[in-house]
């Protein structure tokens, strides 16, 4: 029962479609066709080869709006369980791309980096909304990979900073030689927005876009970020 109601309305919709894109539908076509041999003249009659082109146009015009129905229908129920997932990701601990950093106020915030090789160098900045730098401190030599350090929250001069959204940038070299560093983005996720295109997940003042996230942890495991 609810097959044959899906199909049906369906079928309403790309005979709707086609109405809006070519001024009439599959039923207009046959009332269209139907007066056609109604008053075509006995002594001249239509071409039968000319009619069935006709009728084999209109049934592949038909066949690819009902194709363009049934692959929206697809897509609305594949963006509907993306939301689903997006929600369990609630509670977890989440890396994405990006170089957001969340501070609470009071909490010190994880800072995350990959390094393409070892460093003997590695000079972390923290800037505010505007892009100013507020702080930059050493993290001395690490090795190459996954890197993880802590911010205090506090500017240059010690001053805690207020809560909100910053960014961090890593500077890293090798016997005077540049080290490619990737920053990411961590934290807790409290929840979920779907205002845009792709739902995208609250981590503390920060948003991100469910399509960076790299990895996500379950609440209560412990953290390999």
């Amino acid at each position: 029962m609810i097959t044959t109601v899906t199909t049906s309305t369906d079928t309403t919709a790309a005979a709707a479609a086609m109405k809006q894109s070519l001024g009439m539908n599959k039923d207009d076509f046959m009332k269209l066709f139907i007066a056609q041999l109604q008053y075509q003249d006995p002594l001249e009659p239509q071409d039968p080869s000319a009619m069935l082109d006709q009728l084999s146009q209109l049934s592949l015009v038909e066949q690819s709006y009902n194709s363009n129905t049934a692959l929206n229908n697809l897509l609305t129920a594949q963006n509907n369980s993306i939301s689903l997932s997006a929600v369990s990701f609630i509670g977890g601990t989440v890396k994405a791309n990006g170089n957001a950093v969340s501070f609470d106020g009071s909490s010190t915030s994880t800072l995350a980096y990959n390094l393409s090789s070892s460093a003997d160098t590695v000079t972390i900045s923290i800037s505010d909304s505007s892009g100013t730098v507020v702080r930059s401190f050493e993290a001395g030599a690490q090795s190459s990979g996954d890197q993880t350090c802590t911010w205090d929250g506090k500017d240059t001069f010690g001053t805690t900073l207020s809560s909100g959204a910053y960014t961090h940038s890593i500077a890293a070299s090798s016997s005077g030689t540049s080290v490619t560093a990737t920053t990411y983005t961590t934290g807790s996720v409290s929840g979920v927005s779907f205002l845009s295109d792709t739902p995208t997940l609250t981590v503390g003042a920060v948003s991100v876009p469910l399509a960076d996230v790299i990895s996500v942890q379950a609440a209560g495991m412990p953290s390999q970020l």
